[in-house]
């Protein structure tokens, strides 16, 4: 079952009571007071893993609690402190707080650790309090609560390409031809109901220069997804964070469709009223079903991406003519993209991120184009 939201409440554990104890001991006349301190509380922690893919643990167990100090003792001894939890989400887990809605923390990558209710301090026992004055005193402090909170967790796939068109384009069948993903494929529509990952190999094993990337196949989308038709748009958060997107089109008769820019369009119009961007990420089209394909829409979709200066790919998945094409364009393409983010974040990293700036001149204002490192003035 693929879960990719859930809501949690988790209580850190409280700290234990401090204890109000005096030593009594033979030959000990006035030992004072011994009572120790209690132990601090346990804490919840947050853990990204790469052997969890789904966040179905906890859909069915949504409240979590540490352990609890232990209270103080006598002759001086301090309570054991409680044990921790650490809940395991997948890489890529978002973390918002249910009640505010903000953003705790962003899981993009393995083992990264943060703690999500801190447990209470314990309390200190009545050692603490005697003074040359108050040799003998009688009071000591309870043990703090653990923070309680309310989380919403939302789990965005990390991968390079995501395929996005109409149910029943090709998309699983593309994803099982050029990766080792083997999702359900049949001819009727909505046959994928989640989302499924592949690892998709560009190059020899042994090739310095060979390489990887992760390609998602997003459930079909139709006209008017974003009100909530077909499987809604509530598997379009997984394309967020991909780098490109691989536009299917179904070319042939067998959708039932007339018109493939029609698709085209309604499908971009979907990924533009999610409200995420999605329709400016770069985009590679392919004409799907080339081997019944209808030659005048075919011709027509050819026409229209060379208007619109999209390469179009004509693949079809069932006898593998062009697949290897759009693998390796894919691949290319995600390698240049991967560079340029690199570059970007080496860029921002040192402060030198170009800028343009409009400076003053003694003659007029002119466009100048400014380091941000630059000194002023």
């Amino acid at each position: 079952m693929f879960i990719d939201e859930a809501k949690i409440r988790v209580k850190a554990g409280d700290g234990g009571n401090g204890c109000v104890a005096f030593r009594r001991e033979k030959f000990v006349p006035r030992g004072g007071p011994s009572g120790g301190d209690g132990g601090r509380g346990g804490d919840v922690v947050m853990e990204s893993s790469e052997q969890h893919n789904t966040l179905v643990h906890f859909r069915f167990n949504p409240e979590y609690r540490a352990e609890r100090g232990r209270h103080g003792e006598g002759s001086n001894r301090t309570g054991r402190e409680g044990e921790s939890i650490v809940l395991k989400v997948p890489v890529g887990t978002i973390l918002y707080d249910d009640v505010t809605g903000e953003r705790v923390h962003d899981f993009r990558g393995p083992d990264e650790r943060v703690v999500i209710a801190r447990g209470g301090r314990g309390g200190r026992g009545n050692q603490n309090f005697a003074t040359p004055t108050h040799q003998a005193p009688r009071e000591c402090e309870p043990g703090r609560p653990g923070e309680e909170r309310a989380y919403r967790l939302e789990l965005k796939l990390l991968a390079d390409v995501g395929l996005v068109g109409y149910p029943n384009v090709g998309k699983s069948t593309l994803i099982s031809r050029i990766s080792a993903a083997r999702p359900k494929i049949a001819d009727y529509p909505f046959t994928t109901l989640e989302p499924n990952l592949g690892v998709v190999v560009i190059g020899k094993a042994d090739d310095p220069k060979g390489f990887s990337f992760v390609l998602a196949d997003i459930p079909g989308l139709i006209e008017g997804a974003h009100h909530g038709a077909g499987l809604g748009t509530q598997f379009l958060r997984h394309i967020e964070r991909t780098r490109l997107l691989v536009h299917l089109v179904d070319v042939s008769d067998a959708s039932g469709r007339p018109d493939p820019i029609q698709d085209f369009e309604v499908i971009l119009n979907e990924l533009k009223s999610f409200g995420a961007g999605l329709e400016n990420k770069p985009m590679l089209v392919a004409a799907s079903k080339l081997d019944i394909a209808n030659k005048q829409k075919l011709a027509k979709l050819e026409r229209f991406c060379t208007r619109k200066r999209l390469k179009l790919y004509e693949i079809s998945a069932v006898t593998g003519k062009g697949i290897e094409d759009l693998r390796h364009a894919m691949g290319e393409r995600v390698k240049r993209l991967r560079e340029r983010a690199t570059e970007m974040d080496e860029q921002k990293s040192a402060g030198r991120v170009e800028e343009y700036e409009l400076v003053p001149d003694s003659s007029s204002s002119t466009r100048k184009r400014r380091s941000r490192n630059a000194p002023s003035g």
